[in-house]
Order: C-alpha cells, then structure tokens, then sequence
C-alpha cells in the first residue's frame, strides 16, 4: 500500500538540475551539486546564484536542502584539477553530484554548454542556472557550500584574501600571490600560479 502512495506521489520525471562554482578561481577546489526539487514542496526565489544576495543565499541553502526529494554536493580538488585539467575535474564533480543522489534522476539537465558521462539522459542548457528552477538550486548549494570552504582557508592563509574574491583573480589577488607566494590550495596548472613556480625554481 505505501509503495502505491509513493508512486502516485512520485512525478512522472525526476529530473536533476546541476551546476558548478569555481571553474575560474586560482585556488580552491570546484564544486557541484544536483538537486531534485519537489514539485509539491515549491521553493520561492530561486535563480542564479550571482544574482542572489549572501543573506538570500543562505536562507535558500537551508530551504533547498529542507524541501528537495535528494540533494547532492560534490567535488573536485585541487591537485584533481591539476592532474585531468579544469575542464575534466568539473565533470568528474557532476558526476559525483549525480551519482550521489538519494534518488536517481530520469533526466540531469547541466548548466553550461557540455554534459558529463550519466548513466541517465542529459542536457545541457547555457545560463541554465536563471532559467530553470533545479539548476537554480543546485547553483546555491553549490556556491553556499564553497564560499563557506573559502572562509576557511582564508583563515588557514591569511594575506591573500580568499574569503573576499573566492579565489578569482583580482589584482589584489594577484599581487599577494606575487608577494606571499602560492600556498598547497593553488592550482599549478593555473598559469598565473604555473609562472610563479617557474620563478621559484629559477632563482
């Protein structure tokens, strides 16, 4: 009888939004996430992360995970971006987002303009995360969850000031790379931090 229940609950196609944060940055590692959203459960605001503010960011971070039928954050690390490139790394991330589901999608829908390897069919929308609702949400799990790592190492590596730029680089970012030099959480293969271990070994 329940098994009846749940499958009358269930929508006629689960489908899986799934996005990335930070493709771009010098350091750090990239984040996914995949979301299946509720359609009984209907979370107001959702939209691009970058557009949201922190505090909103925040408040949907906790609704997101409250409200969504399975949620995943996942990963890829710095020295995996090094190894496979930063192209590579990130589908490997949306794979792991997928693949740790709760529930497994009948359709993923990616943001961007290229699908990672699913055992399930696969789309891939460009802007996708202001267009359709589960890409929206799995952008703010996945921004939430890395800017709060990045507080982190801002704190493990002060001077460089992770927590404020993310990791991207600004010219103040830039210039303290320049005058502290790179730590273990920069990418090599990055050519900003690739030149600087150039340098290092030169002199």
């Amino acid at each position: 009888m329940q098994l009846d229940l749940l499958e009358q609950s269930r929508p006629a196609q689960l489908v899986a939004g799934v996005d990335e944060v930070g493709r771009g940055p010098l350091c750090g590692p990239v984040v996914t996430a995949a979301v299946i959203l509720d359609p009984l459960r209907p979370i107001a605001g959702l939209n691009d992360s970058k557009k949201l503010t922190e505090k909103k960011r925040e408040a949907l971070f906790v609704e997101i995970q409250e409200k969504a039928l399975a949620w995943c954050i996942a990963r890829a690390d710095v020295d995996e971006i090094d190894r496979l490139n930063i192209l590579q790394a990130t589908m490997l991330a949306m794979q792991r987002a997928v693949a740790g589901l709760a529930i497994q999608p009948d359709l993923a829908l990616i943001d961007g303009n290229r699908c990672p390897h699913l055992p399930m069919a696969a789309e891939a929308i460009v802007q996708g995360d202001g267009l359709v609702a589960e890409i929206s949400a799995a952008s703010i799990l996945a921004k939430v969850s890395r800017d709060r790592e990045m507080a982190v190492l801002d704190a493990q590596y002060p001077g460089y000031g992770i927590a404020k730029h993310k990791g991207y680089p600004t010219p103040a970012h830039l210039k303290a790379l320049q005058e502290l030099g790179p730590t273990p959480i920069y990418r090599r293969s990055f050519a900003p931090v690739r030149r600087l271990y150039e340098q290092l070994e030169q002199s």
